[in-house]
């Protein structure tokens, strides 16, 4: 199981454009990827309504690379120009144990 936790932060102002384009992006996964993608769930900070965080996970390294190449992905990518303060911080990890 591959996981990925992915940091993005909205512009000044664009907090709920960066929801909506982001809330959309799940319901494309859920539409789409079903089984492969097992976890794909948005959060926002408690404490900071500019920080949203995904937490992915993905059933094997293909998973996660075909996921990378979707159209959802790619509508994704052009809806997040010019709401972003930044570039989002992704990290990737391998799962060792759990509880499900």
């Amino acid at each position: 199981m591959i996981t990925i936790v992915a940091k993005l932060q909205a512009a000044p102002g664009k907090e709920a454009e960066l929801k909506e384009a982001l809330t959309k992006m799940v319901a494309a996964v859920k539409a789409n990827e079903a089984g492969a993608v097992p976890t794909y769930s948005l959060h926002v900070a408690k404490d900071d309504p500019t920080t949203f965080l995904f937490y992915e996970q993905y059933a094997s390294a293909e998973a996660q690379e075909a996921h990378g190449k979707t159209a959802h992905m790619a509508e994704l990518g052009g809806s997040l120009r010019g709401v972003l303060a930044g570039r989002p911080v992704i990290e990737s990890y391998t799962q060792i144990a759990g509880v499900q």
